[in-house]
C-alpha cells in the first residue's frame, strides 16, 4: 500500500466513518470498533484456549499437574458434556427474536462470566489438592462453563462479520483487518508470558501456576471493556426480506446443512487433520526441558514474538491472494507449504544442535506464515458457506452448522486419544517418571517433591526428549498432508458466490413486491443490478490468452502498463459475464421445462390445500420420487435441482404417512398470529419489570421498605407469569415445528407458487424505478444535509466548550489574582 492509498484510505475514513461507502454495508466506525475491540476480545480469548481442556494442554498438565492419561479421560467427559450445550446454543441462536441482533447480545452478556472464569480457575489453590480426581473434577467443572458461556461468547464476536455485512469481498477484508489487529493480543501474551515467568518464579519456569495468576485476570478485564465496544458500535444486517419470519425445525435444518457440500468439505479438512496440531507444544516444551538454561527469558520472549510475527504477514497477504487466485487455490497451496516446512523439523530434532530452539523457531515462523492464510480463509470460506445454505433452503440456519459439527466432536473425541497414547509409549507417565526420578533432580537441580507433580517432567532427559520431539514432528506433517486433500472437492467459486448474493437480493425484492413492504433503496439498487446483467449476458467474452499475449509482446514500459490494464479490465468484464449468467438463470427459471412442470405439480398441491398432501396415491408419489431420481446431473445446477426434487418426493411421501396415521388423514394449519400475543405479553412483562427495577433502585436510595416489599411482591408475581409465557412460546413453537414438518410440501408449494406471481411482475416494479431513485436521492440527500448539520452543531458545540473552559480558566487566574491583591493590600494595611 503506497502513500496515496494511505491518504485516500484516511480520507474515505473520514466521509465514511458513520455510513457506508456506496456498494458497501459497513462504515469505518462499524470495521474500526469490531476489528480493534477484537484486540482486548482475544486477549480473553487467548485465556480461555490456554484452560481449555485438550490432551496437550501445557497449564492442565504441567502446571496444575493433571497426568496424561487422566487428561484425556476428562477431555472426552467434556467433549460428552459438550453435545447438550452446542444444542442448546444451536437452537437459541437460531429462534432468537431480540431487537438487538442475532449475535451481538450473547457476546455481551456472555463476557462477563468468561471473564470469570478465567480468574477462577487460575486462582484455585491446586498445589493444596493431593488427589487427582478432586482436581479432575475442579478443571472438568470450569471446562462446562467454558462450553456454554465462553463458546456463547466466542461464537457471537466470530460470527457477527456474517450479518454485518452480505458482501463476501468485504467480510474478507474486514476480517483481514480485524485478523492483523487482534493477531496483537496473543502476540502480546506470548511475549510478555517468560518475562512475567521470570519475575514471578525462580528459574523463569513458564509451568508455574503463579505466572497464570498475575498474568490473566488482567486480561480477563481488557477483554470486558472491549466487548462493551464492540457492542455499542455495530449493528447487524443481513439480506433477508423484512417481512421473513424464520421457522426453524431442529431436525430439518440438520438435514438441511447434512446436504450442504462446502460445509462437509471444510469439517472434513478439520476432522482428518488432528494431528497437524501436534507440534502446538514443541516452542514452550524446548524452552522449558531443553534450552532454558541457554537462553533468556527476555530472548525467549523475543523469539516468540519474531515466530507470532509471522501471522501479520500472513494475514496481510491473504485478502491480495484471495483476489489473484481464489480461495480454493490459496487454501490449497497454502497447506501444501505447510506440510513442506513442518517435514524440515525432522533434521532439525534428529541432529538436536546447540541452538535447537532458535532453528525449531525459524521453521515454525514459515509455518505459521502458511497456516495464519487460514484466520482469513476460514471465515471467509464459511461465510460463503452460510451464503449458499441460504441460497438453496431460503434460510439463514447458522447455529445447526454448530450441531452437525458434533459429528466431527465424536470423531475427534475417538482421534484425540491417539496422542495422549503416543507420548504414553514414548515415556511420559508416572511408571517413568518415578523409576528415573534421581535423573531428572540431577539434571534439573530440584527436589522429587517438585518433580513429582507432572509426569511431563520426563521431558528434561535427553533421550526421551528427542523420541518424543521426532514423533511430533512425523505426527504433524501426517496431519497437514491429510489437512488439504477435502479442499480438492471445494466448488465455491468467487463468481459464484457474488452470484449468489445478488440472486438473494433479487428474491428478497421479490418477496417484499408481494408482501407490499418495498423499500425505494432496495428496488433502484435490485433493479440496476437485473438490468446490468441482463446486459451483460448478452455480451461476448473477452479473448484473454490474447490479451495475456499483447502483455508480453508490448514494447515499451506504458504499452505493458497499458496492456496489464487492459487485461485486467477484461478479466472483471468475463467474471460480471458469468455473475449475470447466475442472475438471469434465477430471474427466467420459470420459463424452463422443468420449473414449468415443477411448478405446475406446485399449483395443483396448493390448490387442493392440505387435504392435498394425503390425496395421491402411493403409486403416483413413489412415481415422482423415481423421476426425481432420473433427473439429469450433468451440471451443478442439475445436481442441485435433482437434489431438491428428490428430497420434496421424500417429504410427500412422509406427510402422507405421518398425517394417515397419527391425524386420521387431516390436518389444520397452524395458526402463527398466536406468536403476536405471546411476544407481546412477553415485551410487556420485560417493561414492567423493567420499571419496577427502577423503581427498586430509587426505593432503595430513599430507604422505602414498604414499598420495596411491594416491588418485590410484583416482581415475584411477573417471574411466575414470564415462566407461563415461556411455556407457552415453547408449546406453541413446538406445534408450529411439528406443523411445519408435516406439511412442508404444501407450504412449500404455496411459496413456490406465490414466487412465480411474483416473479410475472417485475415491469411492474421497473415502473416505479424512476419515482423510486427521486425519492431514494432525496432521502440520501436530507440524510446528508442532517449529517452536515449534526457536523456543524458538533463543531459549534466543541468551539463553545472550549470557549467555556478558557473562560473559566481566565475567571480561575483572575480569582487567583484578585485574591492575591487581597492580601497584598492587607498585608500593606497592617504594616501602615
Amino acid at each position: 500500500m503506497d502513500l496515496n492509498q494511505i491518504k485516500k484510505l484516511v480520507s474515505d475514513a473520514k466521509v465514511y466513518w458513520k455510513r457506508p461507502m456506496p456498494g458497501r454495508y459497513m462504515p469505518f466506525k462499524e470495521i474500526f470498533a469490531y476489528s480493534f475491540g477484537g484486540i482486548g476480545m482475544y486477549f480473553m480469548i487467548y485465556c480461555i484456549q490456554q484452560l481449555t481442556l485438550s490432551t496437550t494442554n501445557l497449564i492442565i498438565g504441567n502446571a496444575i499437574g493433571i497426568e496424561p492419561n487422566f487428561m484425556y479421560i476428562l477431555y472426552a467427559l467434556s467433549i460428552i458434556i459438550s453435545f447438550p450445550c452446542t444444542a442448546i446454543r444451536a437452537n437459541i441462536i437460531d429462534n432468537a427474536r431480540s431487537k438487538k441482533g442475532k449475535y451481538r447480545p450473547y457476546m455481551l452478556y456472555m463476557a462477563f462470566p468468561t471473564a470469570l472464569i478465567v480468574v477462577g480457575m487460575v486462582w484455585t489453590p491446586y498445589e493444596m489438592i493431593s488427589s487427582q480426581i478432586v482436581k479432575g473434577i475442579i478443571v472438568l467443572l470450569f471446562n462446562v462453563g467454558i462450553q456454554f458461556f465462553y463458546m456463547f461468547f466466542y461464537e457471537g464476536y466470530e460470527n457477527l462479520i456474517m450479518v454485518l455485512s452480505p458482501d463476501s469481498q468485504e467480510r474478507t477484508d474486514v476480517l483481514t483487518i480485524k485478523s492483523i489487529v487482534y493477531s496483537l493480543a496473543p502476540s502480546i501474551a506470548t511475549a510478555v508470558l517468560p518475562i512475567v515467568a521470570s519475575w514471578v518464579t525462580d528459574d523463569g519456569s513458564i509451568t508455574d501456576l503463579n505466572v497464570y495468576r498475575v498474568l490473566y485476570p488482567p486480561f480477563a478485564i481488557i477483554g470486558l471493556i472491549c466487548t462493551v465496544y464492540i457492542y455499542a458500535n455495530t449493528q447487524e444486517k443481513i439480506v433477508q426480506a423484512k417481512t421473513h419470519v424464520v421457522r426453524i425445525k431442529f431436525m430439518d435444518a440438520l438435514r438441511a446443512v447434512a446436504k450442504n457440500k462446502l460445509f462437509w468439505v471444510i469439517s472434513l479438512a478439520g476432522w482428518v487433520g488432528f494431528l497437524e496440531n501436534t507440534y502446538g507444544q514443541m516452542l514452550n516444551w524446548c524452552y522449558e526441558y531443553h534450552s532454558k538454561g541457554s537462553i533468556s527469558p527476555a530472548a525467549y520472549s523475543i523469539l516468540g514474538l519474531i515466530v507470532g510475527n509471522a501471522n501479520l504477514w500472513g494475514m496481510l497477504a491473504a485478502p491480495f491472494a484471495i483476489r489473484k487466485w481464489g480461495k480454493k487455490k490459496v487454501v490449497i497451496v497454502t497447506n501444501i507449504l505447510n506440510a513442506a516446512f513442518l517435514a524440515l523439523l525432522y533434521p532439525v530434532v534428529r541432529s538436536e544442535p546447540e541452538q535447537m530452539i532458535w532453528a525449531i523457531a525459524m521453521v515454525l515462523f514459515m509455518n505459521y506464515l502458511m497456516t495464519s492464510f487460514g484466520v482469513v480463509l476460514t471465515p471467509a470460506m464459511n461465510a460463503d458457506m452460510r451464503d449458499y445454505q441460504q441460497y438453496i433452503t431460503g434460510e439463514r440456519i447458522d447455529g445447526m452448522f454448530s450441531t452437525v459439527g458434533l459429528i466431527g466432536t465424536v470423531i475427534t473425541l475417538a482421534t484425540s486419544g491417539i496422542v495422549p497414547a503416543v507420548y504414553e509409549s514414548l515415556g511420559i507417565n508416572e511408571t517413568v517418571l518415578q523409576n528415573r526420578m534421581n535423573e531428572i533432580v540431577e539434571i534439573t537441580g530440584k527436589t522429587a517433591q517438585d518433580m513429582g507433580q507432572s509426569a511431563y517432567n520426563v521431558l528434561y532427559l535427553p533421550d526421551i526428549f528427542k523420541e518424543v520431539f521426532t514423533v511430533i514432528v512425523i505426527l504433524s506433517v501426517v496431519g497437514a498432508v491429510m489437512n488439504v486433500i477435502p479442499f480438492f472437492f471445494y466448488d465455491m467459486t468467487e463468481n459464484r458466490q457474488r452470484g449468489i448474493i445478488k440472486v438473494l437480493q433479487l428474491r428478497a425484492l421479490f418477496e417484499d413486491y408481494g408482501n407490499n413492504v418495498l423499500r425505494d433503496r432496495d428496488v433502484v439498487e435490485t433493479i440496476d443490478m437485473i438490468e446490468e446483467s441482463a446486459a451483460f449476458v448478452k455480451a461476448q467474452p473477452k479473448d484473454l490468452p490474447a490479451m495475456k499475449a499483447a502483455i508480453k509482446a508490448a514494447g515499451s514500459k506504458e504499452e505493458k502498463k497499458a496492456a496489464r490494464k487492459a487485461y485486467k479490465g477484461a478479466v472483471e468484464y468475463n467474471n460480471n459475464i458469468e455473475i449475470a449468467g447466475i442472475v438471469m438463470e434465477e430471474m427466467t427459471k420459470f420459463s424452463r421445462p422443468e420449473w414449468q412442470y415443477k411448478l405446475a405439480q406446485a399449483k395443483k398441491l396448493a390448490d387442493a390445500g392440505l387435504d392435498g398432501l394425503t390425496a395421491d396415491s402411493d403409486e403416483t408419489l413413489q412415481k415422482a420420487l423415481a423421476d426425481a431420481k432420473a433427473m439429469p446431473k450433468g451440471t451443478k445446477v442439475q445436481k442441485e435441482e435433482r437434489s431438491a426434487a428428490i428430497t420434496s418426493a421424500k417429504d410427500r411421501i412422509y406427510s402422507k404417512r405421518v398425517i394417515n396415521e397419527k391425524h386420521g388423514g387431516h390436518i389444520e394449519p397452524f395458526d402463527t398470529s398466536v406468536f403476536e400475543s405471546l411476544f407481546e405479553r412477553e415485551d410487556n412483562n420485560l417493561a414492567e419489570r423493567t420499571r419496577l427495577e427502577e423503581e427498586r433502585s430509587a426505593a432503595k436510595k430513599e430507604k422505602d421498605r414498604q414499598r420495596l416489599e411491594q416491588i418485590k411482591t410484583e416482581l415475584q408475581k411477573l417471574k411466575e407469569e414470564k415462566k407461563v409465557i415461556d411455556a407457552d412460546i415453547k408449546k406453541a413453537t413446538d406445534e408450529n415445528s411439528y406443523y411445519n414438518k408435516l406439511a412442508k410440501p404444501y407450504i412449500d408449494a404455496v411459496k413456490l407458487v406465490k414466487q412465480a406471481e411474483n416473479y410475472t411482475h417485475y415491469e411492474d416494479i421497473k415502473n416505479l424505478y424512476d419515482g423510486a431513485k427521486q425519492r431514494n436521492e432525496e432521502a440520501m440527500r436530507l440524510e446528508e444535509e442532517k449529517a452536515r448539520a449534526l457536523a456543524a452543531e458538533q463543531k459549534a458545540m466543541k468551539e463553545k466548550l472550549k470557549a467555556e473552559k478558557a473562560q473559566k480558566k481566565a475567571d480561575k487566574k483572575n480569582d487567583k489574582a484578585d485574591k492575591k491583591d487581597v492580601r497584598k493590600s492587607g498585608k500593606d494595611s497592617k504594616k501602615k
